[in-house]
């Protein structure tokens, strides 16, 4: 029946719940300040790095209260099938794009656990963290960035669940 469900469309979306979220993450990683003020690059690498970032955040966030695996799995989900779309409009074909998906989950769990760490840390962990995942254009203002990233981080502290479903962070 949940096979049929889905396929006529009679259930909703599990991750529709997410989207706002998902499109904010998005917005928050085009915020220009990043490549004006943090030196990162404003570049494709330097977009996907800057929306990982934010992505990686908006999960730690969820992962600190607890219990909330699902929504970060359907984060995921959002994330899989936004980069996906972005390499089909790049022309990148179904045998490319698999591969290229995998590498890009590997590179998130990868990003999830050093900028983890180094929040939990010290700042000196996340900026060799930060160097070592962000394109940057100016390189020595790596520390501008994390000083930016340690602001955002405490403002999604901030942030209720119900406001990050709907979307918003915390000013």
């Amino acid at each position: 029946m949940s096979f049929l469900s889905r396929l006529f469309g009679n259930r909703s979306d599990p991750r529709e719940e997410w989207r706002a979220l998902w499109h904010r993450t998005v917005a928050e990683g085009r915020d220009p300040d990043w490549y004006r003020m943090c030196g990162v690059a404003d570049s494709i690498e330097g977009r996907y790095d800057m929306i990982t970032l934010v992505l990686t955040l908006v999960m730690l966030r969820l992962e600190n209260e607890g219990g909330m695996e699902a929504s970060t799995a359907r984060l995921t989900e959002l994330f899989v099938e936004d980069m996906e779309g972005q390499m089909r409009e790049a022309g990148i074909g179904d045998p490319t794009v698999g591969k290229k998906i995998n590498a890009l989950m590997e590179s998130l769990n990868g990003r999830i656990g050093a900028y983890r760490e180094g929040l939990r840390t010290n700042p000196k962990v996340l900026v060799e963290a930060v160097r070592r995942n962000v394109t940057m254009a100016q390189p020595d203002e790596a520390e501008a960035l994390v000083q930016r990233m340690a602001a955002l981080h405490a403002r999604l502290e901030r942030t209720s669940i119900d406001q990050l479903r709907a979307g918003e962070i915390a000013a």
